[in-house]
């Protein structure tokens, strides 16, 4: 994980006028961060008094349990532990979370390997040692736990109170009772804070406002996706014999946390109905009976949580609710933070849906994102532009995120889909593919087929796994691998993010944005990325050259729209045309034998080359053929408008009858592209990684002329041989590895660490079964380790043996792609 010492200046001054609107524990910590970095014009703006403002910060009960899926936001958590230490308002008592159930247990041995993976200690324990720990457990219903001895308490008003007084010493004001009334703007750009109590120029301006988020964002004309929810919150009287120091405390079968007031145990629920707040209702600090984030408690909604407290602390059944309150705080649709720029108001920042668990990291974050242009720490999943416009919708936004709260302790597979709103987002094919039996998962809103029940006749011999890795998996898949290297497939690819860039200047633009040679004839397509200023691999895109100045892009995520569209001249326009077309992957050694036949233009390989496009028709079908193969095999990407997708469906569908063709989902498709050791952006690699370090160096021309990430490039080019792909193994300390694990039968899943002469190393990325090759495969970040080497992928506590592979698996001379 990228972090910089606490407190260290890392940027040159740079006079800017800033403005926070908000003095809770983020808008205290940024102004740390950026004062730190020499950025000294900072006012902090507060409605409350100072330093307990009335927030979610006021409140919080302060419980810091830094292991998370993401490695992000366990990093985030990682720094505001070491920070929040330094700074004397972190009491480091440990972390408990105990299981009383077997699916709990084995979670927690789960959370152990991602604990090891983005390296935080954690042991599973056996009930004795629980008992250790938290001897007022009733050893009778505890079947282990996860210690945690790094996690702990963080005094979120002291840790506010200590970062402001720094703040203020290098420059930094802060100004409370001053409730922010408008945001001023003129031509697209942010200018001014206006208060009840005067205006305040600005050229930046950071919403850390938490609940009250939405209400600034209103102000500014900038959406901000998050719903305010009450959160229940007790404490008991006083408890006998309750020992000192305490670890935090989880369990999380009964959506329940602990922690100690000295004599006194505090109790935090989730397992109570959703409570949404309107933050426009929210009273002022004058009108709150106690402070504006803290509501009247409700009893009745927090009895059955009290039952099920008192069953594993049989203790409090001699104690009684002594106080309690329902505090307000923020979730959004996907449960992550809101960072970043605003592309419609330039110069104004969002840090929003932030906990104190978080702050100080996302604090650094955005502090880096302001001063150096970029975080060191990969922030894709909390971008302000990650989220798709069908999922902006005030009604998605209050949806799911009161679902997040239902789910917050739950135990959520990986491939776990949104339960509702659904269907939202579906294909033209969507019926065909119902028919069929499509098991549908959900991402982006898309509906997804993973693999087809009408394929069950095809399963051969028997597939089983671990009810892990059983979930949201069928052998189907293998059978729908099987026939797309022997016959042919038809794969829905519609989710894919598709960008019309046009206009004079066109190539240009796109030059300069990406890595690769993009000068080439029309009917070309190229593999490239985009990087960040220092290198770091923002996403990577398929470029199709249509026209002189058109081009069509396939991208992965709005943000690289968002991305574009930031740095695109005036004359150069960008469209996202995903909504109003369709495409279907055609791929499959007798690809050719269906498509051809379907239309007039050359299809042969000497006439339409591996990775060229040209515009065509299947037969009554207008379509842009890229003739591109994620999986492997022969084949096209055929794109056509929404409105005669059904059409093209039903003519391949037809048409590949006497071939076989099957229609193929998403399961068999990740299986056969990570036997191709294809990159997944957002997995495989993100904005933290280089090309080179990514086995992408192909995709990288440094003699192309400028681009964006050219010039960090450059500067490390002494630790590059272009004979090895550009990577030097003697120099560089970490690669993306292809693994393959010696079991034919073992899975992993991706996250999992990897242990090299028994010490964690690194973590899979990716991970699933190769069909083809008989075993799985797991990609992972690893220090550079020869083909051949013995590792082990620590899979729910066990370690499974695995050996370092060269890559591609299959199909390394490409011979059936080029054909």
């Amino acid at each position: 994980m990228a972090r910089t010492p606490v407190g260290a200046s890392v940027a040159a001054p740079v006079p800017t006028p800033v403005v926070i609107i908000g003095a809770g524990i983020v808008g205290c910590s940024l102004a740390d961060e950026l004062t730190a970095r020499g950025w000294t014009d900072v006012t902090v703006l507060e409605q409350g008094p100072l330093p307990a403002p009335g927030g979610s910060t006021s409140h919080a009960p302060g419980l810091v349990f830094q292991t998370n899926p993401s490695r992000t936001m366990t990093s985030f958590a990682a720094y505001t532990v070491e920070k929040f230490t330094a700074l004397g308002a972190f009491d480091a008592v440990g972390g408990l979370e105990v299981a009383t159930t077997r699916a709990r247990l084995a979670d927690l041995h789960r959370k152990a390997g991602l604990a090891a993976s983005w390296g935080v200690r954690a042991e599973v324990l056996n009930p004795g040692r629980c008992m250790e720990l938290w001897p007022l457990l009733d050893e009778a219903k505890v079947l282990g736990g996860l210690h945690t001895p790094d996690d702990g308490l963080a005094r979120a008003v002291d840790a506010a109170r200590v970062q402001m007084e720094r703040a203020e010493a290098r420059g930094a004001r802060f100004l409370d009772r001053h409730t922010v009334t408008g945001i001023e703007r003129d031509c697209g750009r942010v200018t001014a804070v206006v208060t009840d109590r005067g205006s305040f120029p600005a050229e930046r301006v950071v919403s850390a406002a938490g609940f009250w988020g939405p209400v600034i964002g209103a102000m500014a004309g900038v959406d901000v996706p998050l719903l305010p929810l009450a959160h229940q919150y007790a404490r008991t009287g006083a408890v006998r014999q309750l020992p000192d120091a305490l670890p935090i405390l989880r369990h999380q079968d009964r959506d329940l946390y602990f922690r100690q007031h000295g004599d006194r145990i505090g109790i935090g629920s989730y397992a109570h109905r959703p409570m949404p707040v309107d933050p426009l209702t929210v009273p002022a600090y004058e009108d709150a009976p106690v402070m504006p984030s803290s509501l009247a408690f409700t009893p009745d909604d927090f009895a059955p949580s009290w039952d099920d407290a008192t069953e594993l602390l049989p203790v409090l059944a001699r104690s009684e609710i002594a106080e309690g309150f329902n505090g307000v705080f923020s979730f959004t649709p996907d449960g992550m933070p809101v960072l970043g720029e605003s592309r419609e108001l330039r110069g104004f920042w969002l840090a929003e849906a932030v906990w104190v668990t978080h702050s100080a990291g996302v604090a650094k974050a955005v502090a880096e994102w302001m001063t150096d242009g970029r975080p060191a720490t990969d922030i894709h999943e909390c971008d302000i532009a990650r989220f798709e416009e069908a999922q902006r919708s005030p009604a998605y936004v209050a949806e799911r995120s009161a679902r997040n709260f239902v789910e917050v302790y739950d135990v959520i597979h990986p491939l776990q889909p949104l339960e509702q709103p659904r269907p939202l987002r579906t294909s033209p094919f969507y019926g065909r593919q119902q028919q069929l039996g499509a098991y549908f998962l959900e991402g982006g809103g898309w509906e997804r087929p993973h693999w087809y029940e009408a394929n069950s006749s095809l399963v051969e011999g028997t597939l089983t796994r671990d009810d892990w890795s059983a979930r949201y998996w069928s052998p189907i898949a293998a059978a729908e691998a099987k026939a797309t290297r022997e016959k042919v497939a038809l794969y829905d690819m519609t989710p894919l993010r598709r960008l019309e860039v046009t206009g004079p200047g066109a190539l240009d633009f796109l030059q300069r944005m990406t890595t690769n040679q993009l000068a080439k004839p029309v009917g070309s397509v190229t593999y490239t990325l985009l990087l960040d200023e220092s290198g770091g691999v923002r996403s990577d895109l398929t470029v199709a050259r249509l026209g002189d100045e058109r081009f069509q892009v396939g991208a992965n995520s709005p943000a690289d729209l968002d991305w574009l569209l930031r740095h695109a001249p005036a004359a150069v326009q960008i469209r996202d045309i995903t909504s109003g077309t369709c495409c279907i992957g055609v791929w499959g050694p007798l690809a050719r034998e269906l498509v051809q036949p379907l239309t007039r233009d050359d299809f042969s390989h000497r006439a339409f080359g591996y990775f060229k496009a040209r515009q065509t028709y299947i037969g009554h079908v207008p379509v842009t053929a890229l003739r591109l193969s994620y999986v492997g095999e022969l084949g096209w990407e055929l794109y056509t408008t929404a409105d005669l997708g059904l059409r093209l469906w039903d003519t391949l569908w037809a048409a590949g009858q006497p071939l076989g063709v099957i229609a193929a989902g998403r399961s068999a498709f990740n299986s056969l592209r990570l036997e191709k050791g294809y990159r997944a952006w957002g997995q495989d690699m993100t904005a933290e990684d280089s090309p080179y370090e990514a086995g992408l160096g192909f995709a990288v021309r440094l003699d192309k002329g400028d681009f964006t990430g050219r010039d960090a490039l450059e500067a490390g080019r002494d630790a590059l041989d272009p004979e090895r792909d550009g990577l030097d193994p003697e120099r560089t300390h970490r690669r993306l590895t292809c693994l393959t694990l010696d079991d034919p039968a073992a899975v992993v899943l991706g996250k999992e660490p990897v242990h090299v002469d028994g010490v964690p190393a690194g973590y899979v990325t990716s991970a699933g079964y190769g069909y083809t090759i008989g075993r799985c495969i797991a990609y992972a970040w690893l220090p550079t380790l020869q083909s051949g080497s013995a590792v082990h992928v620590e899979y729910f506590g066990e370690k499974v043996a695995a050996t370092v592979a060269e890559e591609p698996l299959f199909d390394p001379g490409m011979t059936r792609i080029r054909k």
